[in-house]
């Protein structure tokens, strides 16, 4: 009967720390036990927290004929599951000294007892993770099977090292049963408490990434392409639907670009921003939320709006200004789950992102375009310089080539003042380099030899405008014009794998690196566009054997059929 009491008041001091586990895994501490712990920050946390309890088992104990019952083992059976050798052994050492202290004849013997505990735990958490069953590490019902063995081996050495053996024997008789159903059931319960903890989290987890997952998927690209108000309510439905709240908006800094749900009566896209805290959150580049509990909300728009909470997150852009918001909110009388809170968030990092890469492609193609109408500066007062004094010595001999010369200049700038569209056809670009060179042949006669070799199946494939006939110009101007001899150039081109190659060569052989500009203005324009249009793999490269040739090689991907 004395047993069966001191069992209970056992079982009545483990269900106190029971409580102390399960709120202690209602806090962020317990985040490091609810896996196997590895590393040291964590396994400093296990050690402090089943230090503390080995601690107070023994110290909140009942004393029996000069000896403690008590659940001073959980904490060391605990320590060494979850946090291995070492742990177990320091947490041991710590129970067991500060049982030392505490007096009795079992003193020592309960000390040693405790370490061994531990490591033995410790040793037990080493060969299931050397096995790969770290899943029985959770296991309510070993750790129960741990428990009786562990203390069954503590009552043995007890028996084996305390003295005298009569007085300890009867003590032992009297704790052992107690001591063993209590830790055992104790070590058992507390892991099923970590473990219930674990599955809550993970469903928790598992809730949230396939709510990102879902929501980053549908809502990819959609800002990329501009952030206005009708890809901002495409954003906004797939918000609203996902993460069933009472409403989305989307603004930018002075306007609202898209509303979704309740309240959207009255809270209209196109209308000015009147909202103090949206408008705080812009201009402070901070997230405002106001639960409408302990910090009100009230619509600014509507008194009788049914809205009554909100969360609202600053969208930014380049330099990580602000652009606009995405605001979330709920309706009165409904708590703000904190999934969503999170989750927006993220949300508001993934349309972020797509603002800026939107941004990013806006100023590549307002470069590319400045760079188009930079070749074009370059080309024509040059070329035309040029060819007007070939004009004005032609007149005086040939009227008919003069002739042929102004239809190829017109030609030549026909194409230069139509050729408005970035992409355009090899054709196209072929005619507009022609016209070109058929100049360029008048000016040098008999010096200049030009030769083309175009497969006509290549002649349907895409390219940047402007791309060859600064390489052509450059063969010219830099090759075959400081030629005594005759000066040569060839045009050709052909696939490779899906690779359109363009090459230009002159028989001149001048090309000579510099490292500060190793093309010159006009190849390096041509070059930067085609890799900021189809990346780092594509562009000029230039080779060259002095005196002999020169040739560079355009590479671009190998597009048909483009409407121009």
């Amino acid at each position: 009967m004395f047993e069966f009491d001191l069992v209970l008041q056992l079982l009545q001091q483990m269900c106190v720390y029971l409580v102390i586990a399960y709120l202690l895994s209602k806090t962020p501490i317990v985040i490091p036990l609810m896996q196997v712990t590895i590393h040291l920050p964590h396994k400093l946390v296990c050690y402090l927290i089943f230090s503390l309890f080995c601690i107070m088992g023994s110290y909140f104990g009942l004393h029996i004929e000069d000896t403690i019952a008590n659940t001073r083992a959980i904490g060391a059976i605990l320590g060494g599951l979850l946090g291995g050798p070492v742990v177990g052994l320091l947490v041991g050492l710590t129970g067991g000294i500060h049982r030392y202290t505490l007096g009795g004849i079992t003193a020592e013997s309960c000390m040693i007892s405790t370490i061994l505990t531990g490591l033995i735990s410790g040793l037990f958490h080493y060969t299931l993770m050397k096995k790969g069953r770290i899943d029985l590490v959770y296991n309510p019902f070993l750790v129960g099977v741990l428990g009786v063995l562990v203390e069954s081996l503590e009552m043995i050495q007890v028996l084996l090292i305390s003295r005298p053996f009569d007085v300890v024997l009867h003590a032992v008789g009297s704790i052992a049963a107690p001591m063993i159903v209590a830790n055992s059931i104790g070590a058992a319960m507390f892991m099923r408490i970590l473990l219930d903890r674990r599955a809550i989290f993970e469903r928790y987890t598992s809730a949230f990434s396939a709510k990102a997952l879902k929501i980053a998927v549908s809502t990819e690209g959609l800002l990329r392409e501009g952030f206005n108000q009708t890809n901002s309510t495409k954003v906004a439905e797939i918000i609203y639907q996902e993460l069933d709240i009472g409403a989305v908006s989307i603004t930018d800094r002075e306007k609202i670009l898209a509303f979704i749900g309740v309240g959207d009566d009255h809270h209209l896209p196109g209308t000015k921003i009147t909202s103090n805290i949206t408008l705080e959150a812009i201009e402070q580049n901070d997230v405002k939320y106001l639960d409408g509990i302990h910090q009100p909300y009230q619509c600014s728009i509507n008194k009788n709006c049914r809205l009554g909470a909100t969360l609202v997150i600053p969208l930014r852009g380049e330099n990580n200004n602000v652009v606009g918001t995405i605001k979330l909110y709920e309706a009165k009388n409904t708590l703000f789950s904190s999934i969503n809170r999170t989750l927006g968030e993220g949300i508001a990092s993934l349309l972020s992102a797509q603002i800026l890469a939107g941004q990013n492609e806006y100023y590549k193609q307002l470069l590319s375009k400045t760079e188009i109408k930079l070749l074009h500066a370059q080309v024509n007062p040059h070329f035309l310089f040029n060819a007007l004094n070939t004009l004005l010595a032609i007149i005086r001999r040939d009227k008919e080539q003069a002739s042929q010369l102004v239809q190829n200049l017109s030609t030549f700038f026909r194409k230069n003042l139509k050729r408005t569209d970035e992409i355009v056809t090899l054709k196209d670009e072929m005619e507009h380099v022609n016209a070109y060179l058929q100049i360029e042949k008048m000016r040098f006669m008999e010096q200049l030899s030009i030769n083309f070799d175009i497969p006509q199946q290549l002649e349907d494939t895409q390219l940047p405008a402007f791309s060859l006939q600064p390489i052509v110009e450059n063969a010219i101007k830099h090759g075959t014009s400081q030629l005594i001899s005759q000066g040569e150039v060839t045009i050709r081109a052909h696939a490779d794998d899906q690779i359109l190659i363009l090459e230009v060569i002159d028989n001149a052989g001048n090309y000579r690196e510099n490292k500060k500009d190793n093309k010159g203005l006009g190849l390096n324009l041509v070059d930067k566009r085609i890799k900021i249009r189809y990346g780092e793999n594509y562009g000029i490269k230039i080779t060259c054997k002095p005196d002999e040739y020169t040739k560079v090689m355009l590479s671009l991907p190998l597009i048909k059929d483009v409407v121009v």
